[in-house]
């Protein structure tokens, strides 16, 4: 087929590379000059598991569960913009989230979530061997425990993981700071989790590296090319992109809308309305002042719901939930990050100068899964909503995709990925 797909952050470069290396005639249209300029910039790039980063399911951080205790800085803000939608939406999320707490077992979601994120790493590390790619990559990821109970309020998703056959060590204090000897002595512990299969990497390194690859298997990129309007198919007729300044509509057989915070722009006029919202969050980036103060591995601070990762020679701070219309940037929330840093990671970055801050989006859904699939117009197909698990899932998004377009069988369900399943 002549596949179309509009984005190149990192699901649809994944996507586009995915098509190429089945056969289809691929061509990505991206607005800004580049790959990966927006949500897939200067996000953390944590790599797994999917179900322990910030935000990915509900029901699981402490904030959310407790707001009087530590993490409650960590909930989402509401901001500006249809307050409606954004109280709809967190109902919906803290539904999902009783649930889960209700049972106290593994969702289907979860398990979803993780298969997702085993295929995505076996297609990344495949991947860097054969092209001899360094995207900064962090072996080994920790996540940090301030409270015995909260590594119970995670019973649920280590569940999950370990039917998944995920690796994962339990750590008291003593042996997590072992492993981690520049963790600061002010920082309350009470141990860690360590996935050793697990790590994180420069994600928008390597999404420039994987369209090349993409390219070498016949995808093309136009880049500085807006989508204005789509048309579906149907009758007879392909369907067609409107690109601004041009007069007349490309057609292709199929169009796969990877735009993510944009996406609506584009689907609202044909009547679909996508069930995810916009979450917006910050990534600090500060050179590295000495390396014996860094982390070793890839770390979420779990109590107040931040990633932490050293990638080269900067570190790099990810945290932030706000809700509505991009807003100026929260001082106060940077702040956090900033003083955060320097408890954990006492003396690892510079942050009088060489900053740099990063504001971005990520669409979320209220079950914690991406929509990927058909559209239920022809000729529309949707990879969309993968919240703070982009970088994780991408391959895993897009090679599900690559099935169900050709029809063939996938290594997950596709119903709990379906765009239409909240009906």
């Amino acid at each position: 087929m002549n596949i179309a797909i509009v984005g190149a952050g990192s699901i649809g470069v994944a996507t586009a590379h995915a098509l190429a290396q089945a056969g289809h005639e691929v061509t990505v249209y991206e607005r800004h000059g580049t790959a990966a300029e927006e949500a897939s910039f200067g996000h953390a790039g944590w790599l797994g598991p999917s179900l322990l980063q910030p935000w990915s399911v509900p029901g699981l951080s402490t904030a959310e569960r407790s707001p009087t205790l530590p993490g409650r800085q960590a909930l989402p803000r509401l901001g500006s913009g249809n307050l409606a939608a954004q109280l709809r939406w967190l109902w919906q999320w803290r539904q999902a989230g009783r649930q889960l707490r209700k049972g106290n077992v593994p969702t289907a979601a979860m398990a979803a979530l993780e298969a997702l994120t085993q295929r995505s790493q076996q297609f990344q590390q495949s991947l860097w061997r054969q092209w001899e790619f360094d995207p900064e990559y962090v072996a080994g990821s920790l996540v940090l425990l301030g409270s015995e109970a909260e590594h119970e309020q995670l019973k649920p998703a280590l569940d999950a993981l370990a039917e998944a056959g995920t690796r994962c060590e339990a750590l008291d204090a003593t042996q997590t700071r072992l492993r981690e000897p520049a963790l600061g002595e002010e920082t309350t512990l009470a141990g860690a989790l360590y996935f050793p299969q697990a790590g994180a990497a420069n994600g928008r390194l390597a999404t420039l590296m994987q369209r090349q690859a993409a390219q070498s298997a016949g995808a093309r990129f136009e880049t500085q090319r807006l989508v204005q309007r789509l048309q579906p198919g149907g009758a007879g007729r392909t369907a067609r992109l409107q690109l601004l300044g041009e007069d007349v509509p490309r057609s292709h057989d199929a169009i796969v809308v990877c735009a993510g915070a944009e996406a609506a722009n584009l689907l609202t006029p044909l009547g679909l309305r996508p069930p995810m919202i916009a979450l917006h969050g910050y990534g600090v980036s500060a050179p590295l002042r000495e390396q014996g103060y860094a982390p070793r591995h890839a770390i979420v601070d779990w109590s107040e719901q931040m990633t932490l990762v050293r990638l080269g020679q900067r570190m790099r701070i990810v945290a932030g939930a706000e809700l509505g219309r991009r807003s100026p940037m929260h001082e106060s929330t940077l702040q956090r990050m900033y003083h955060r840093l320097n408890m954990v990671f006492p003396g690892s970055a510079v942050l009088a100068s060489g900053v740099q801050i990063w504001h971005g989006t990520r669409m979320c859904t209220a079950d914690g899964l991406p929509l990927v699939g058909a559209s239920g117009l022809p000729g529309i197909w949707l990879n969309l909503g993968h919240g703070s698990c982009g970088a994780a899932i991408a391959q895993g998004c897009a090679s599900m995709l690559s099935d169900l377009m050709d029809n063939r069988a996938s290594f997950l369900d596709s119903a709990l990925l379906d765009p239409r399943r909240f009906g």
